[in-house]
């Protein structure tokens, strides 16, 4: 196995360090599933979930990216990754995952791991910088996310460099519970529809996507390959669930959801959610998002779900957050970016 370019921090918190392996993943998801249980994070995870987070990708590279603090009997009790997407071309992103089991907090392991994520994310940022040209000038960033919630991991961030950049809300809409508010339709211009999703749009709305999120902070260009991994290709993916507006055969926008039924039992409910939705920046401020929105609620309301949930950056400035609460859905979670611009 080819060592990490950055060194384990072996022996820190009484743990031995090395990169993660496929074989590991059964009692990582183990121990993703006891930090689980303590922090109540809005996002959790199955064994085939932190698979794909090692593996799913040709820029994925665990032998290098990936670290697990193991006891004297072997059970993993710490972890780390690192990821940097290849199509960033405005800001070089390098993406930190990691976690420690609560029985072993405050021992060290979570600011060796943190540590060893810096250090692996500026390798990463260099070599991207070193393989393209056009990239040496482009900015980078360095990434972690939270719970708001979570004011120890606030503390562990910042202390390490990191501040915070930017706030999210996860956002609940009722659809098939108690006193739940009806869908209403939404009229759309002359040329304008709303169809489902098909696999033959599926390239025109990864497009309509990179166009629609060029301006967001925080996003970059999908490239074919992660489109297809982490989007319209994801075992989560449900295109009975996703609409696309179109203009003539030019699709104008788009919204995307998925089932993540691993959420459900911690929840106390069941909820479609809308993964991406986005309108193309022509076509705004003509009912677009809106129309694609309650489309996919009678969708999730079909299958039964319970409510309809999305993600905002509070910060975003395409008003997407009032269309939002115009169409009933209200705040639930709350989540921070934290980060060390490079």
């Amino acid at each position: 196995m080819e060592a990490n370019a950055t060194p384990p921090p072996d022996g820190t918190g009484g743990l031995t360090w090395r990169p993660l392996t496929t074989d590991d993943v059964p009692a990582w998801a183990e121990l993703v599933s006891a930090i689980e249980d303590v922090d109540r994070p809005a996002e959790r995870f199955t064994a085939d979930d932190l698979l794909d987070e090692l593996v799913k990708g040709s820029w994925k590279h665990p032998e290098r990216d990936s670290l697990v603090g193991v006891d004297p009997s072997g059970a993993p009790r710490a972890f780390g990754l690192v990821s940097a997407r290849p199509g960033d071309i405005r800001v070089i992103r390098a993406h930190c995952f990691g976690g420690v089991h609560p029985q072993w907090r405050r021992r060290g392991a979570g600011t060796a791991v943190l540590s060893w994520q810096q250090q692996v994310a500026l390798e990463k940022i260099a070599s991207a910088r070193a393989a393209n040209p056009d990239r040496r000038s482009v900015p980078a960033r360095v990434l972690v996310h939270a719970d708001e919630r979570l004011t120890d991991r606030a503390g562990l961030f910042e202390r390490n460099g990191f501040a915070p950049v930017r706030w999210y809300v996860d956002m609940l809409r009722p659809l098939t519970v108690a006193d739940a508010p009806p869908v209403t339709d939404v009229a759309l211009d002359d040329g304008l529809r709303v169809v489902p999703f098909e696999p033959r749009l599926d390239e025109q709305v990864r497009l309509a996507h990179n166009e629609s999120f060029a301006g967001h902070w925080g996003s970059e260009p999908r490239t074919a390959e992660d489109w297809q991994l982490w989007t319209t290709g994801h075992r989560d993916f449900r295109p009975e669930w996703s609409f696309v507006a179109l203009a003539g055969d030019e699709v104008a926008g788009y919204a995307l959801s998925g089932a993540y039924p691993q959420d459900w039992a911690a929840q106390g409910y069941t909820q479609g959610w809308t993964d991406l939705l986005g309108v193309r920046p022509g076509w705004r401020r003509r009912g677009v998002a809106a129309a694609l929105l309650a489309e996919t609620m009678r969708a999730f309301a079909r299958d039964g779900m319970e409510f309809a949930g999305l993600g905002v950056d509070t910060a975003n400035a395409s008003g997407a957050l009032g269309v939002y609460e115009r169409m009933g859905y209200t705040p639930d979670k709350r989540g921070v970016a934290y980060a060390i611009d490079v």
